[in-house]
């Protein structure tokens, strides 16, 4: 028996370093992890069980006569925080990273299992794309994994860590998963490389600069996390990981709160200034009301007109979607509106109730906008509301002007509960616009026509821009204190807990694109 065994334990040592010295080390003095190092670091101790440790490719080519063990990839399961997720870490050390039909084949399997049994699959991204040497194998493997992720999509939470090179079509698996997080400096994302836009185009550019985690975290929006280094990107992963359940049966992770449920929030009437034309930072009134002042900020480089975070409230995770009035003043936009629905749909999947803080003077104005398609984006964030069954409450601190106001979670689009301050002003457009508009003819010919227009505005408030004509009209259930808000959000949410709302049989919905 000891042949046997010992073939067996050599053979597992091989496989367990079949990244040269030389490569590690090169690995390392770009400042990265190995693939084992991202895992073991990831993962609770002592918690990875590793799958199809002994593959290796069967193909024959140029450069393909080595046969190393795992074949580039190292795929199993584990636990984070004791709840069971499953994975793969591509190893930059073996063929870079790239992917063939065995490399395929078990990420694949590893998927396969994620679906099955209902739990997270995360993807540790750091390759060189698809083996040239194996050719349309290698291009059929990537299909078999983008199938794959459409099909867990919205079942399991799908996450990509991309922490080196992603390149032509290896991109497409992480733009559709759930979130992609990026390791500055030494990750990038894209389609085709800085050598070819200067062929084609004669733009010079920089890998960071056309695919970095800056790029993608503040122009393209495709990631939604970025950090320093390998170890604080996969410390956010845990940190996200701890808000989602592990599938779209269950409920989000219940945290036992150490902050009081009826805690009152006075410093909101200071944080938020009565003149509705004075900014603010929405951010510090999330702070205030979730539990310890503690949030996850989704996409927060991107779009930042509208704030997207995970928190708790009474210890239960919740998605919180409010208006920026410090940026643009909160106005929405192309970028906005689709952050916010992919937001508002990513929470609706997996059971996390929704609150709109909602402080919006309306869409964006311009040529810009309208040519690039504010209708049909502004629509998206409208349709994911709409669509969403989770509870939802909206609260309105501030403004709350025409459309906007309506696609913001308002009770017209479904939302259960809907507050609103005493600084709240509904209405179809600002009283200073709406008296322009309604008033014109009598301020042209008024011989004190700044004495009027005041007037005008002051009536045109008292009667329309103000919370009480929206709640005589149920509109808004209840005008609230700021210093309520908190006990008020955990106490409609306990009552919604047991919602459940079914959506008409069909297909699936037709979302505008």
């Amino acid at each position: 028996m000891d042949g046997p065994l010992e073939d067996l334990r050599r053979r597992k040592d091989e496989a367990f370093h079949a990244g040269s010295a030389s490569a590690v080390e090169r690995q390392h003095a770009r400042g990265k992890m190995t693939a084992r190092e991202r895992i073991e670091y990831l993962l609770d101790d002592g918690s990875f069980t590793e799958l199809d440790l002994l593959a290796r490719h069967r193909a024959e080519g140029v450069g393909l006569d080595n046969r190393p063990y795992t074949d580039g990839v190292i795929t199993g399961w584990g636990t984070i925080g004791g709840r069971q997720v499953f994975l793969f870490s591509q190893d930059f050390t073996v063929f870079g990273g790239s992917l063939g039909e065995v490399f395929a084949e078990k990420v694949q399997k590893v998927m396969d299992m994620a679906a099955r049994v209902g739990a997270p699959f995360i993807g540790l991204n750091d390759g060189a794309g698809a083996r040239i040497q194996e050719g349309v194998v290698s291009l059929v493997g990537y299909g078999g994994i983008f199938h794959r992720n459409v099909a867990a999509s919205g079942v399991i939470p799908q996450i990509s860590v991309v922490m080196g090179p992603c390149a032509g079509g290896a991109v497409y698996s992480p733009a559709m998963t759930d979130f992609v997080f990026m390791v500055e400096e030494t990750s990038y994302m894209f389609i085709t490389g800085p050598d070819v836009v200067r062929t084609v185009t004669g733009e010079d550019v920089t890998l960071q600069e056309l695919g970095g985690a800056v790029t993608h975290a503040t122009r393209s929006g495709v990631a939604q996390f970025t950090a320093p280094d390998d170890q604080s990107c996969l410390d956010d992963v845990r940190r996200l990981l701890a808000f989602l359940p592990s599938n779209t049966n269950e409920a989000p992770p219940w945290t036992k709160p150490a902050d009081d449920a009826h805690r009152a929030t006075p410093e909101l009437s200071e944080i938020v200034p009565a003149n509705s034309h004075r900014p603010y930072d929405m951010g510090d009134v999330i702070r205030a009301v979730v539990d310890d002042g503690y949030m996850v900020e989704y996409a927060a480089a991107w779009a930042r007109n509208l704030v997207c975070a995970f928190a708790r409230l009474d210890g239960h995770p919740v998605g919180i979607v409010g208006n920026q009035p410090s940026v643009l003043a909160g106005v929405l936009d192309i970028d906005s509106s689709e952050k916010g629905a992919r937001f508002v749909r990513t929470c609706d999947a997996f059971n996390i109730p929704l609150v709109a803080l909602v402080d919006v003077p309306g869409f964006l104005p311009g040529t810009d906008q309208e040519h690039g398609g504010i209708i049909r984006h502004g629509a998206k964030l409208l349709y994911a509301f709409c669509e969403a069954t989770v509870p939802r409450i909206q609260l309105v601190t501030r403004k709350a002007y025409g459309g906007a106001y309506v696609v913001m979670n308002s009770k017209s689009v479904g939302a259960d509960l809907a507050f609103a301050w005493p600084t709240a002003e509904l209405a179809v457009m600002g009283p200073q616009g709406a008296v322009e508009i309604l008033y014109r003819r009598e301020l042209e010919q008024s011989e004190d026509a700044e004495s009027l227009r005041a007037d005008l505005v002051k009536k045109y408030t008292e009667q329309y821009a103000n919370p009480y004509v929206a709640a005589e009209r149920g509109y808004v259930d209840d005008v609230i204190e700021p210093a309520a808000t908190r006990s008020m959000l955990i106490k409609g949410l306990a009552m919604l807990r047991t919602k459940r709302e079914e959506l008409p049989r069909r297909k699936h919905g037709n979302l505008p694109l």
